[in-house]
């Protein structure tokens, strides 16, 4: 078992010279013995993965060294922070490799040769390994797509076909990071709102969470013993949305009113936590007589007209959004007074216009008037 420790130690010290020019120095048959040893490691993986006790000893040292300070002298090793990390530890090596352009021709023209020899029989190592190959890459694609195409504006978020590749990424690598501890994804996603343009990340958090759920890989339906969670990624989102009330008053505040009513009626957690701030939005207006308006007090005070666009959505929402909508409405307008003319309550204005306007949409569409109520 130590042996075996030790031979999961060396190969992370591998995994870390691999991003390094220190490279530059392997020749082919380096660059041969290195796979071979990645692919060792993958044939662990699969033969222990049922086994508790040799799981749990490759999982608390892989644990050990993520969490050390300054592990191996170069930090922990990205990508190699699990035992499921070793099922695909050859595509990470080569991956790295293939990046690093401190690699010498002959041992990058060696590495593709073992990655891809070309016709002929191929066994299902070699097919698996090209399959995560080109899943990595279009992972590191969409990455560079979001940190550097975030600004591309589109009126229907959910069908901008830039947006879904980069909610299906955050999706897929928010399933991957949870396999190793629960914690694990909501800080993934308080790093990437540090580090990622702020407006496009919470635009590609609701495509996210308008998704359909994820179907499972192959090798996660042979493992029944990987964490999964109900919901998947989108319940990660959630949870997280709803642990952090700074990022989402600032994802109710950016998203289009449309986006946000799609995203609530999908998820309802969501939307009591969205009438709340819609409510305290609405309690920083104040009635200006001069100018028969509602107006904020300082500059980022929302606005009436977007007040009434946000609550006009959601009334235009199915059951049982909409009744909610509507009562927390006709409550604050009992709190405030239970006004019936304008100007004295936001929420009997709000009320009133929303009437009105679907009075209005009801004239248009050569519909009966109906009752008062929107």
């Amino acid at each position: 078992m130590e042996s075996l420790l030790q031979h999961l130690d060396r190969f992370s010290e591998l995994l870390a010279v691999s991003s390094t020019t220190h490279v530059s120095t392997w020749d082919p048959a380096t660059v041969r013995r290195a796979l071979q040893w990645a692919r060792y490691l993958r044939h662990i993986h699969r033969r222990f993965g049922r086994h508790g006790p040799i799981r749990m000893a490759l999982e608390r040292r892989l644990h050990n060294q993520w969490r050390q300070e300054g592990g191996f002298g170069r930090g922990p090793v990205p990508g190699l922070a699990n035992f499921q990390a070793l099922g695909h530890c050859d595509v990470l090596l080569s991956l790295r490799l293939l990046e690093n352009r401190a690699l010498g021709d002959a041992s990058r023209y060696h590495l593709v040769q073992q990655l891809f020899p070309g016709p002929g029989v191929r066994d299902a190592d070699e097919e698996t390994l090209q399959e995560s190959l080109a899943r990595l890459a279009r992972r590191r694609s969409a990455v560079h797509l979001l940190r550097f195409n975030g600004y591309r504006e589109n009126p229907n978020l959910q069908e901008d076909s830039l947006m879904k590749t980069q909610a299906e990424l955050l999706l897929e690598r928010l399933q991957e990071v949870g396999k190793a501890e629960a914690e694990r994804p909501a800080r993934f996603l308080s790093s990437l709102w540090e580090r990622l343009p702020q407006n496009n990340f919470l635009k590609v958090i609701a495509v996210a969470l308008l998704q359909p759920p994820v179907s499972p890989r192959p090798q996660e339906e042979l493992e029944p013993s990987i964490h999964k969670s109900p919901g998947e990624g989108s319940q990660v989102l959630v949870h997280w949305l709803l642990g952090n009330s700074e990022v989402f008053a600032a994802f109710c505040r950016a998203l289009p009113a449309g986006l946000l009513t799609l995203v609530t009626s999908r998820h309802p957690s969501l939307s009591p936590v969205y009438l709340g701030l819609l409510t305290d939005w609405g309690q920083r207006l104040h009635y200006d007589l001069q100018k028969g308006i509602w107006v904020g007090t300082e500059s980022q005070d929302v606005p009436w007209e977007e007040l009434h666009n946000r609550f006009q959505s959601l009334c235009q929402a199915p059951p049982p959004l909409k009744d909610k909508v509507l009562t927390a409405l006709e409550t604050c307008k009992a709190q405030d007074g239970d006004f019936e003319v304008p100007g004295l309550s936001i929420w009997t204005d709000l009320l009133l216009a929303l009437r009105n306007g679907a009075f209005r949409e009801r004239q248009v569409l050569g519909l009966s008037p109906g009752l008062s109520s929107v």
